[in-house]
């Protein structure tokens, strides 16, 4: 199962950073958040990603590009431009980018990466939140009950998409802005989709995923919630991030899952 990661965005609200760079690749102890996200996947066993590019495209295409040579101590002559590769570090990932357009929003990047998913169920998330989510749990949970989409239900603060959920029930049946008067469980990402769901982004590039797409998909009643009560954190803000390194400084970050 491939593992689509959103990364096109703009990152204004980080902009001290995100000025310079994807917020993506905004670092966490070192690396990019991407990163992290991808070695949470990976050490469940999900290997191949599909990464959704906009924004300074150029800078992850050139990590990745250049990945095996960050990853590895290196010697080298500058009198012949010879190169020693020493203890190389490299990831066994199968990475393919997607120039999915500058200004598209969510939905239209989803629609075009459909050639590289195929007629498989796919998992997506977005480029600048990590988490604790059990992803063989979750993929399990997806499997149960075989409806065409779950996401990871996170409680947060109200910043963000609401999900209204049925009692005694994980069916999603409301998927809509936040207001004041709605409880604090959000769409933290981490879904788990069918291919069916391509069928729901009708409007091209200036669909948003999280609009009408979900909104339908909730309406059908194909929209279930793994509801998660660990660790997630979405990297928003500058505050977002100082609070991500000082849990990383730590050594015990909840979303590192991997082992050194």
């Amino acid at each position: 199962m491939k593992v689509v990661i959103l990364a096109g965005g703009f990152g204004t609200r980080i902009s001290e950073e995100s000025h310079l760079k994807p917020k993506p690749m905004i670092e966490i102890g070192g690396m990019p958040i991407l990163w992290h996200i991808m070695k949470h996947y990976s050490s469940y066993g999900y290997n191949e990603f599909v990464i959704c590019l906009g924004y300074k495209s150029s800078v992850i295409k050139n990590f990745f590009a250049n990945y095996f040579l960050y990853a590895s101590d290196l010697t080298i002559d500058l009198s012949t431009n010879a190169k020693e590769i020493h203890d190389t570090h490299a990831e066994d990932w199968k990475v393919t980018l997607v120039e999915t357009g500058l200004n598209t929003m969510t939905g239209g990047r989803i629609k075009r990466i459909q050639k590289y998913i195929g007629d498989e169920p796919f998992m997506l998330t977005y480029g600048d939140g990590v988490c604790d989510v059990n992803i063989d749990e979750l993929v399990k949970f997806h499997k149960s009950h075989g409806k065409l989409a779950t996401l990871s239900a996170v409680p947060t603060g109200q910043r963000f998409g609401v999900l209204g959920i049925e009692d005694g029930s994980d069916c999603i049946s409301e998927f809509r802005e936040k207001s004041s008067e709605d409880s604090a469980v959000i769409n933290g990402g981490f879904m788990v989709l069918e291919p069916k769901v391509f069928d729901y982004i009708k409007d091209g590039d200036s669909t948003v995923f999280e609009k009408a797409p979900l909104e339908d998909i909730a309406h059908d009643g194909e929209l279930m919630a793994y509801r998660h009560n660990g660790f997630w954190q979405c990297m928003d803000t500058q505050r977002d991030k100082q609070q991500l390194e000082a849990l990383w400084a730590s050594g015990e970050a909840p979303w590192k899952t991997w082992k050194d």
